[in-house]
């Protein structure tokens, strides 16, 4: 006879819980809803275990209250999942949703073994993907206030001829004079929203690269900056959104997560494919289309990566040489042998790129058998 488990689902949001209790043989759950705080969490706790039977397990959906009650619930010994909402299977029919039904219907699901656990972050994982995203956050907020500078002088048809944000265009920028008051007063504002964002972002950067220097990630982000097209804040982005990179058993698994395959709509005799499925993490989705960039040059070795590779284990600069032979070759069949758009062209090289980037975080590289190097950077081929 198999064990005892009570499924609870539990939809949570800022301020409240609402708890669906599945007890064994129970064909509807018993519902009741609580304030999200920590001492309504240790009473919710103890009703769980005292009408529960047997061992219990909970879940609720990955959303904007992050990981915290999980982290609450394990500490007082109870099992908690964290589901990915984008794999929760729906019917199409439905069209209510409210709390309860939803906690109801992640009980009934978790029973039958149809969601999606996704893997969450430690304390110090999760404050490491916060400082990178607050970097890229920071970078997004320079650009947005660079173009509203940008669009107010060209409603003036004032345009700078050459390169934008060298010390020549600053210097031209400030040089700078209107007829009206309130237009100075603009020109003033933005001027000083652009510097203020990039002093904060050089100084997250800092604190990023004071960290790439420490363990665990000196090692790791040195063997990933033997890649042309990724540098040392590249290679910390990476490790802070792969937490728990031994989740990726193949580098298909990796390539999936990061939506770079290709999804497919087939019935039948009926074969249709279709563009990447954008699924995951788009972070490392835009970084790795950013660096898969690089490759559209011919392969070599510049000062700048030649200084990146110093001290690295032969074995990773071997397969990094390797990645730019592949990709570069991969990038100029399909552009100019069969003439199809350079965007498809770089996805599918950061497709393959992620391969490469697998065999290296998972240290097949290192040790090295001709079968696992294979599949590292075969990937998924398909590209039309």
């Amino acid at each position: 006879m198999g064990d005892v488990i009570t499924y609870v689902g539990l939809d949570v949001h800022k301020a409240s819980i609402s708890v669906a209790l599945l007890v064994p043989g129970a064909s509807k759950p018993v519902q009741w809803d609580v304030p999200n705080v920590a001492s309504e969490v240790k009473k919710l706790v103890r009703k769980l275990r005292r009408d529960g039977g047997g061992e219990v397990v909970c879940a609720y959906e990955a959303g904007p209250c992050g990981y915290g009650l999980q982290r609450q619930l394990q500490r007082q010994g109870l099992s908690c999942q964290v589901v990915a909402p984008s794999l929760i299977p729906r019917k199409p029919g439905e069209r209510i949703k409210t709390d309860r039904r939803d906690a109801r219907k992640l009980a009934e699901l978790l029973r039958v073994g149809m969601l999606t656990e996704v893997r969450p972050p430690s304390e110090v994982e999760e404050a490491l993907r916060d400082l990178c995203r607050c970097r890229d956050d920071a970078r997004t907020d320079l650009m947005r206030a660079r173009h509203r500078l940008g669009k107010m002088l060209l409603r003036r048809d004032l345009r700078y001829p050459g390169r934008a944000w060298t010390q020549q265009h600053r210097r031209w920028l400030w040089d700078l004079t209107f007829e009206h008051e309130a237009e100075r007063v603009v020109l003033a504002d933005y001027l000083l929203a652009i510097d203020q964002i990039e002093t904060r972002l050089t100084e997250l950067e800092a604190q990023l690269l004071a960290l790439a220097e420490q363990e665990p990630y000196r090692e790791r982000v040195g063997h990933l900056r033997c890649f042309r097209g990724i540098d040392t804040l590249s290679a910390m982005i990476l490790l802070a959104e792969l937490h728990g990179f031994e989740r990726f058993a193949q580098p298909r698994k990796l390539m999936s997560y990061l939506g770079l395959v290709p999804g497919e709509s087939s019935s039948g005799a009926s074969v249709h494919r279709l563009g990447i499925t954008k699924t995951g993490n788009r972070h490392l989705r835009r970084l790795l289309i950013e660096a898969a960039h690089h490759y559209r040059h011919r392969p070599g070795v510049g000062v700048k990566l030649r200084l990146r590779r110093a001290g690295q284990p032969a074995a990773v600069i071997a397969l990094a040489d390797r990645a730019q032979q592949r990709l570069h070759r991969r990038y100029s069949r399909m552009v100019v042998g069969r003439g199809q758009p350079v965007s498809k062209a770089v996805v599918a090289c950061a497709r393959e790129l992620a391969g490469f980037v697998w065999a290296v975080l998972s240290g097949t590289v290192l040790r090295p058998t001709e079968p696992q190097v294979a599949t590292a950077t075969a990937g998924n081929r398909s590209s039309r």
